[in-house]
């Protein structure tokens, strides 16, 4: 059924009250009778028989004795009924919010198997709409709006057309989700900062070596390391952000797959975690390929560049210019020459389209 129109569902629906009228119309009585017998006034039996009013756990009582069955059997016709009109309701509001796929990855969604892969002619789009509902948890594009909405408006981009909010929003949900399927201990600051030497090592070795050990040395203070690969259009690097104001998750994407960049964006995330931790509600989406006058993005950025190379070593490293002269100099500062490379680029000593680039590792995690 993936690529096929769903099943047809019937949109009408038999409320308590037909079954009511049945058994009224075998004993022959009128509504004035059988409002007489169950101590309702007509209006109000009209009513129930319409659907209009719900029925009650004592009205079933009533029914029970004055009409027959059980409670069980009207209670069971009553909650049916009411599923059935919630669910035509519900459809209806679908189709009302159609224009919202517009605003969200859904081809890119479907390919990873986020939602079902099922065609985008008219007749799907509603479930369309309640699969991604579903897929981010909210009740209504407007609650999508408000909830993630409010986490992208501060997401540092060059021009507004080169990262799309429906595919940021897409990335935070997939990450939210891997996180939810995580268990953690509560979260230590003492000892997350004592791993921080432990992960600076990490960075000369490569991805299948160092990532297990990344991933236990967060885990083990309380901190949730997620990979989530980008959304076309987010142009994310990585978040830092605290779900439900106590579970500090780092989620990085991996955007350039280069390492200097992948180890610059995990620490300018533990920067926000550390620094920035008496904020918990704020969200700290980034792209380090960026410039930003945030001044907690500058004290991220300074903090995560102090780690990798420490201030004491700037006067030597703003001298390099030689290949020999970076293998050196990362060997005795224990850091991984691409991202002495990468600095030298960030600083302006070297461009972009150096040969030295070499240097550098091109890699994909697979968690």
């Amino acid at each position: 059924m993936s690529s096929q129109e769903y099943n047809f569902t019937p949109d009408w629906v038999s409320p308590p009250g037909d079954t009511i009228l049945d058994l009224m119309e075998e004993r022959d009585w009128n509504q004035v009778e059988l409002a007489n017998r169950l101590g309702f006034s007509t209006k109000h039996l009209n009513q129930l028989i319409k659907g209009k009013v719900t029925l009650t756990y004592d009205t079933a009582l009533k029914l029970e004795r004055v009409l027959g069955s059980t409670v069980s059997f009207w209670m069971n016709r009553e909650s049916k009924y009411r599923q059935h009109v919630a669910r035509l309701e519900a459809e209806q509001n679908y189709k009302g919010w159609i224009d919202w796929l517009d605003d969200v990855p859904v081809n890119e969604l479907k390919k990873i198997g986020a939602i079902e892969n099922i065609r985008n002619i008219d007749s799907n789009k509603p479930i369309l709409v309640e699969h991604l509902l579903s897929f981010f948890g909210v009740a209504s594009p407007d609650e999508w709006r408000n909830y993630y909405g409010s986490m992208s408006v501060s997401f540092r981009k060059t021009k507004e057309e080169q990262a799309d909010n429906g595919a940021i929003s897409a990335w935070l949900r997939l990450g939210e989700i891997e996180a939810e399927k995580t268990s953690a201990p509560k979260y230590n600051r003492s000892k997350f900062e004592s791993a921080i030497k432990r992960i600076r090592e990490l960075t000369v070795q490569t991805p299948d070596d160092f990532y297990p050990a990344l991933y236990e040395l967060c885990l083990e203070a309380g901190v949730k390391l997620l990979l989530v690969k980008p959304i076309p259009k987010s142009r994310v690097s990585g978040v830092a952000r605290w779900l439900n104001g106590h579970s500090p998750i780092i989620q990085l994407s991996l955007y350039g797959k280069t390492n200097d960049k992948f180890w610059f964006t995990f620490f300018h995330e533990v920067a926000h975690i550390l620094l920035h931790s008496n904020e918990k509600s704020d969200i700290y989406l980034d792209n380090t390929d960026l410039k930003s006058k945030n001044q907690k993005e500058l004290e991220a950025n300074d903090w995560a560049g102090s780690i990798l190379i420490p201030e004491e070593y700037r006067f030597d490293l703003v001298g390099l210019r030689s290949h020999v002269e970076i293998l050196e100099f990362s060997k005795r500062i224990n850091i991984h020459p691409g991202i002495v490379v990468g600095r030298l680029q960030h600083e302006g000593v070297i461009g972009y389209k150096s040969a030295l680039n070499r240097l550098k590792n091109s890699f994909e995690i697979v968690s």
